[in-house]
């Protein structure tokens, strides 16, 4: 049974989000809210927890996971990213964008694009996740959070909990969320590729 904890939007009780750190830190799979849409999320290192992830999911590793992260400091250990690159993420960041670079070693294999090499990062705007990324003291592993069957993004935490509390460990309850998933933009070649136009602005970043 999923345990659920009920957060400011605003500002998130420390005191619980130190309660989810401590279950994420123990292989948790967590629904967190983002500035687009809720997402199931992990840690970085517990293999067990991105296979029950990719399971919940119904995709195998061919499916692009996503590191959440605290800032663009974070980003640099995870991805290779240039001059040119970090101008963009610095105008997209934090925001409703997922930018898919090249990944460091310090990325675990079986996370990676098993052919490219690459990873999907962002950085979200939504002060219940962030400050769960501070106390944790690092990146979550996510994926949107859209079963099996559904057409959009599941939004109301009420649904969530009824829907998943045998498949999940943690339901951070930040507010009702938005339905329309973030933008996804590919820096790996020698210029920027939408590959998914959603809730951030491709006018906002230059790339309209």
């Amino acid at each position: 049974m999923a345990q659920l904890f009920v957060v400011h939007p605003d500002n998130p009780q420390v005191r619980l989000l130190r309660q989810a750190a401590q279950l994420i830190d123990l292989g948790a799979v967590a629904v967190v809210p983002t500035d687009s849409c809720y997402a199931l999320a992990c840690h970085l290192d517990d293999k067990a927890a991105v296979d029950r992830v990719r399971r919940v999911r119904n995709v195998d590793e061919r499916h692009n996971l996503t590191l959440l992260c605290r800032d663009l400091t974070e980003i640099a250990t995870y991805a290779r990213v240039d001059n040119v690159q970090y101008r963009l993420l610095r105008q997209a960041t934090p925001g409703p964008y997922t930018f898919i670079l090249e990944a460091t070693r310090e990325v675990p294999r079986r996370l990676s694009h098993p052919s490219r090499k690459t990873i999907g990062i962002r950085v979200p705007d939504n002060a219940v996740t962030r400050a769960l990324l501070d106390v944790l003291g690092q990146a979550l592993i996510s994926t949107t959070l859209i079963l099996p069957g559904d057409e959009v993004p599941m939004s109301d935490p009420q649904e969530i909990r009824a829907r998943l509390q045998h498949d999940t460990d943690l339901i951070i309850d930040g507010g009702p969320s938005g339905i329309e998933p973030t933008t996804v933009i590919d820096l790996t070649g020698k210029e920027a590729v939408v590959v998914r136009h959603g809730r951030g602005s491709l006018a906002a970043i230059g790339l309209a």
